[in-house]
């Protein structure tokens, strides 16, 4: 049959492990320095691990492949001599706790009616209030290394791609870039530009994406980034809007 099954590039795996903890069904070892799917009948295509791969190694592809078999994801796990991988949790990736997925809403201003009422009715000084605005974040994790593509807070966002910088230079970052989109960040200058570009387009392609906006600094390199979403929208074969922010190295808006 022709499934969603996890699939893994031997090119960018280093061994590093995380993802093996990650899998409750024990279908990844570590082998001759390598994660490799230990058999297609062990993999429910869920891609649990994909999150804890910090070189995104790990895609979800849809090939011919042997359909999940539960019980013998049981017998593989009684035989095994390795330690017991974490169970799938909502929210949970296994691994580091940094890369488990969540979702939430940002904080709403205020708490119940009447207390809202009395902050009208008092308002809290301007540095206070400067203080305790609320994060725009909707998820975690925020990485593009980190998210895996079947994330439910994907299915039909609108992306933010962000370079890391961009965050530390535009103070209105929050209020006027990220607020109503689903955050993805990264560094062309120093990470794995096709890495990014394969990460991006599997998101594309497996949720409704409504749109895409690139938050880049001004310099040079930075354009990479706004390269890395043209191209993933072309490879994925959808018609996703996308916009650019182009911030300066001051702190302005250059567009």
């Amino acid at each position: 049959m022709i499934r969603n099954i996890v699939k893994i590039d031997e090119n960018k795996c280093d061994g590093c492990g995380l993802c093996v903890p990650s899998c409750a069904e024990g279908a990844i070892q570590i082998i001759d320095g390598k994660a490799r799917l230990v058999a297609d009948n062990l993999c429910d295509g869920l891609g649990a691990c994909l999150g804890d791969c910090p070189q995104g190694a790990i895609t979800i592809e849809q090939r011919q492949a042997d359909e999940f078999d539960e019980a013998a994801v049981e017998q593989h796990l009684q035989q095994s001599d390795a330690p017991a991988p974490k169970a799938h949790g909502h929210g949970h990736g296994g691994g580091c706790p940094g890369a488990q997925v969540k979702s939430f809403a940002p904080a709403a201003p205020g708490g119940c009616p009447s207390a809202r009422l009395q902050a009208f009715d008092r308002p809290a000084p301007a540095a206070a209030a400067e203080e305790n605005r609320p994060s725009q974040l909707r998820q975690w994790p925020v990485l593009l290394h980190l998210v895996p593509p079947h994330a439910p807070f994907l299915q039909g966002a609108d992306l933010l791609l962000a370079a890391d910088c961009a965050a530390y230079a535009y103070a209105d970052f929050h209020e006027k870039l990220l607020k109503g989109r689903t955050l993805l960040v990264g560094c062309p200058k120093f990470d794995d530009a096709e890495a990014y570009v394969e990460k991006l387009t599997a998101i594309l392609q497996q949720n409704d994406i409504r749109s895409l906006t690139i938050a880049r600094m001004e310099v040079p390199c930075c354009s990479g980034l706004t390269q890395i979403a043209r191209m993933a929208v072309e490879r994925s074969g959808k018609q996703v809007p996308v916009e650019e922010a182009i911030l300066g190295i001051q702190g302005e808006r250059k567009k």
